[in-house]
């Protein structure tokens, strides 16, 4: 019997070396991960979302390479959160670049990724709506930024639709009050736009 338990003990530090390659592995890169939403929460409370946004970014870098459900709609939801910290701190063109392949790539997914896709569709509009207002300002022709706030207004109201059919009215009104302030972008006299604060995003 004592032959045994010296072998066992012997073997602890093997086996604590094969769960530290294998699934340990993965628990540290979870703890990185939880660490990195955790500083990316507190920079957004803070208003900083340029860094919000890398911390996100990296915690997306972090996650364990595993075919999972869990990991993929943990990649997903990082991956939204990280369009729009940077469609909050007004990096646009990336944000809708990001924003666009996420609706793509989540109008793909099961119905259980609705919540997301419905987020992520309204960040993409949320970005044709300034990048209108952006555009506008900087002297664009109608041709040019007509496109993008068509295509804000058309989201706007697809998505208060939605929020309607399933009886959300809340969600509704805040989508039915987004449609209106791009129609009223889209027919602001330059003047009037000229003289009035962007709106916070």
């Amino acid at each position: 019997m004592r032959p045994f338990l010296i072998a066992g003990w012997l073997l602890l530090p093997v086996g604590a070396w094969a769960y530290h390659e294998g699934p340990g592995q993965d628990r540290i890169k979870l703890d990185a991960v939880d660490a990195e939403l955790a500083d990316a929460r507190k920079a957004a409370t803070a208003g900083d979302w340029s860094l919000a946004a890398k911390h996100y970014d990296a915690a997306l870098a972090a996650l364990p390479q595993l075919e999972t459900d869990e990991v993929e709609r943990a990649a997903m939801r990082i991956r939204v959160s990280s369009a729009k910290a940077k469609l909050e701190g007004s990096k646009l063109i990336e944000a809708e670049k990001e924003l666009e392949a996420l609706v793509d790539e989540l109008a793909e997914m099961d119905a259980s990724y609705a919540d997301l896709l419905e987020e992520a569709k309204e960040g993409h509009a949320n970005t044709k709506f300034y990048i209108t207002w952006l555009m506008r300002l900087e002297g664009y022709q109608r041709s040019d930024w007509e496109p993008e706030i068509e295509s804000a207004r058309q989201a706007y109201g697809r998505l208060a639709e939605q929020a309607r059919s399933r009886g959300d009215e809340q969600r509704a009104d805040e989508m039915l009050a987004s449609l209106e302030s791009a129609i009223k972008l889209a027919r602001l006299d330059l003047d009037e736009l000229q003289g009035l604060p962007l709106p916070s995003q």
